[in-house]
């Protein structure tokens, strides 16, 4: 977990493997907030749940970029202070309200304030993600773009089965044969859009992904799952192993800039 100050006052951090046309991405990697904010009137015990940034995901994304020798980018910042994975339009960009808990922070925010945090930590993260992307491509080669999350084992007094889920939109050159893949083996318990969908319109891998053409897919792993280092770097060889079996095996289909259009509205 990422929840102090950043090292280089970037609300992202990067890795560059210039070889590589993988970029994995980390959309809430961080439960930072600056000390000016005062944790958004939150206490520090909720800032180490899910509500405040993805348990086990910067960890799980880290070892996957080894593995893989893949790009990857990091957010900074919580998904409380402004969601890298919302569209800028989005009425749940800077939540109020979440997770049954009120974000007394955030209840009086005016247009300063939202433009501010726009400009401070969701504009640089996206910023760099393009980047990214452009310098592969002018390359001369085609990004895959893979965007890490976990979610939690129960929500709302329900308890969801799912252990890893792959999340898609119309582009299925990633996500079907990975969740083939994951299925086959019978490890985990594999859910498809599942407990979220993949088609958010404006979201992180709508922007940069759906709309560009771009192979993708975005993984979910369940929190309990990958809460410590051992358990990260356990799922995060057995994901890798199979997207990297993905990626030689559809090499063809993947290398291309194609769009398939999207389900969001």
């Amino acid at each position: 977990m990422i929840n102090e100050k950043p090292p280089n006052s970037l609300p992202y951090q990067t890795i560059h493997r210039p070889k590589s046309n993988i970029i994995l991405l980390c959309d809430h990697s961080s439960s930072y907030i600056p000390v000016k904010y005062s944790n958004l009137g939150l206490s520090k015990s909720l800032l180490n749940k899910h509500i405040a940034y993805d348990i086990g995901a910067y960890g799980l994304t880290h070892s996957m970029a080894s593995l893989l020798g893949a790009n990857a980018i990091f957010s900074y910042f919580s998904r409380l202070l402004i969601d890298p994975n919302r569209g800028i339009d989005d009425p749940t960009l800077i939540m109020k309200f979440a997770d049954q808990h009120i974000i007394p922070g955030n209840r009086n925010i005016d247009k300063s304030e939202f433009n501010k945090r726009k400009r401070n930590f969701y504009v640089p993260y996206h910023n760099q993600i393009e980047i990214m992307i452009n310098n592969i491509i002018q390359r001369g080669f085609v990004p895959v773009i893979i965007s890490m999350h976990s979610f939690t084992r129960i929500f709302r007094n329900n308890i969801r089965p799912w252990e890893v889920s792959i999340l898609w939109d119309r582009d299925n050159r990633v996500s079907e044969p990975l969740i083939n893949l994951l299925e086959n083996d019978n490890k985990y318990k594999i859910g498809d859009n599942e407990p979220y969908i993949g088609y958010l319109r404006g979201d992180t891998l709508n922007k940069h992904a759906t709309t560009q053409g771009i192979p993708h897919a975005l993984i979910e792993v369940r929190n309990d799952l990958i809460n410590n280092h051992k358990k990260q770097n356990q799922i995060a060889l057995y994901i890798s192993e199979k997207l990297q079996k993905v990626l030689d095996i559809n090499r063809s289909e993947i290398n291309k800039i194609k769009k398939f259009g999207t389900k969001s509205i």
